[in-house]
């Protein structure tokens, strides 16, 4: 990887700690970033020639693989007429009637450019649909880097969080509290306490920072009973799960409609791309129907919205979420039945495509407290294993896997075959 080596030193001298987003630099798997030319398929290339199979998908968005022909070519149709006009143009109305057609509980939809901006605008709309400015969130849902949201636990059920991030002051976040995941009773008490100042709760409903943890369809459930009586907005992260478990929102799997959804990554099939969608009467508080403000140069551009809708056509003509859940849970499956049998502390937990390999013996894992118990450093070494195998993983224990519409059932067993023989490896020492 000597390439990569030089490039990353190169990237360290212009760019702090020579990234452009904290996890691609390998600190957590004590290693340095490989860089990347190509993709085609379920497949990368390195700029040494290293052929990987790729695991991360760019974190999400690559559901149907990497330079699916269709998106490219909807892309370089679109590129070629004009990048971006700051203008209204025909491909963000299709986008909105194709996106409000899969996610029926939703009557309009706001584009924006990232899933970082889809929660800001969420948060602002819930404030001022409900008049209320406390929002609780729970510790280990990522929501984006905007400054109320990169917060942590306190000391104590019912202090205020606590910045996650210098440059965060008290005043932005005094009005954010942060509960376990899954723990209802907790969010009960809460709102005993806050109920008439609550105006929003803000949830993964499926978490993908802390490793693969869903959400306990009662603890969901019991946000939207709790939101609804005491007149608070439920508003559901989907920037991972949307459309990433079947055509639509995961929240239509569950029979849990929230009061305002946000979505990215797979919507935009690879280009920067962010949306919040809800109800008309909350959206329309948005400018320049109502007083909350939004706004963005590159929101609804062509390129972004020309890649959605081919993205969102292939999920619904082609349907391939059998064929990812299937090789995910083949996966996981050989994966724990070898280390039960060997009593290793490790485990593989898989829900439709998506999967995360577990050095704990703890199981399940209900929420953040649950997963700290993992072995961070066994789990680099796992890492490092399996890039030298030609197995891109996403480089974080606490990260999501994704397979794709474009993997094999021969890449996904080969990878489990690797698995184990990384347990064999570990087993001996």
């Amino acid at each position: 990887m000597k390439l990569s080596h030089e490039l990353f030193s190169r990237a360290k001298k212009i760019i702090p700690g020579g990234v452009n987003s904290p996890v691609r630099a390998f600190s957590s798997v004590k290693g340095d970033p490989i860089y990347i030319t190509g993709g085609k398929g379920s497949k990368i290339t390195d700029v040494d020639g290293n052929k990987y199979i790729d695991f991360c998908g760019s974190w999400g968005p690559l559901v149907l693989g990497h330079a699916d022909p269709e998106v490219v070519q909807a892309v370089c149709k679109t590129a070629a007429r004009g990048l971006t006009f700051g203008a209204c143009c025909p491909l963000e109305v299709e986008f909105a009637e194709l996106f409000c057609d899969l996610v029926p509980h939703v009557d309009m939809v706001r584009m924006v450019n990232s899933g970082t901006e889809a929660v800001m605008t969420a948060i602002r709309l819930a404030r001022g649909f409900t008049g209320k400015n406390l929002i609780i969130k729970f510790d280990g849902c990522y929501h984006g880097h905007s400054d109320q949201l990169l917060v942590s636990a306190g000391s104590g059920l019912l202090t205020n969080s606590i910045a996650s991030s210098k440059g965060v002051t008290d005043a932005t976040i005094s009005e954010v509290l942060t509960l376990p995941y899954n723990d209802i009773e907790k969010v009960t008490r809460v709102f005993k306490k806050y109920k008439n100042k609550i105006a929003a709760v803000i949830v993964e409903p499926v978490a993908g920072n802390m490793g693969l943890v869903p959400g306990d369809r009662e603890f969901l459930a019991s946000l939207r009973s709790l939101t609804r009586e005491s007149g608070s907005c439920l508003i559901f992260d989907e920037v991972i799960t949307g459309f990433r478990f079947h055509a639509g929102a995961y929240s239509q799997l569950i029979g849990i409609n929230p009061d305002i959804s946000t979505f990215g990554k797979i919507i935009g099939g690879g280009m920067p791309v962010g949306a919040v969608a809800a109800g008309r009467e909350i959206m329309q508080q948005l400018a320049p129907l109502g007083d909350v403000y939004q706004a963005g140069t590159l929101s609804g551009n062509p390129i972004a919205a020309a890649a959605g809708i081919a993205t969102l056509n292939t999920l619904r003509n082609s349907n391939p979420y059998p064929h990812m859940e299937w090789l995910a849970t083949v996966f996981a499956e050989k994966v724990n039945a070898y280390a039960e049998e060997d009593n290793l502390p490790v485990h593989c937990r898989s829900y439709g495509g998506v999967f995360t390999v577990f050095f704990t013996a703890r199981k399940p894992l209900h929420n953040m407290d649950d997963v700290k118990t993992c072995d961070t450093g066994k789990f680099a070494a796992f890492h490092a294993y399996m890039l030298e195998r030609g197995y891109y993983f996403s480089p974080s224990q606490f990260e999501l896997n994704f397979v794709s519409m474009a993997h094999t059932e021969s890449e996904v067993a080969a990878a489990a075959e690797a698995v184990l023989e990384f347990f064999d490896i570990v087993r001996s020492e």
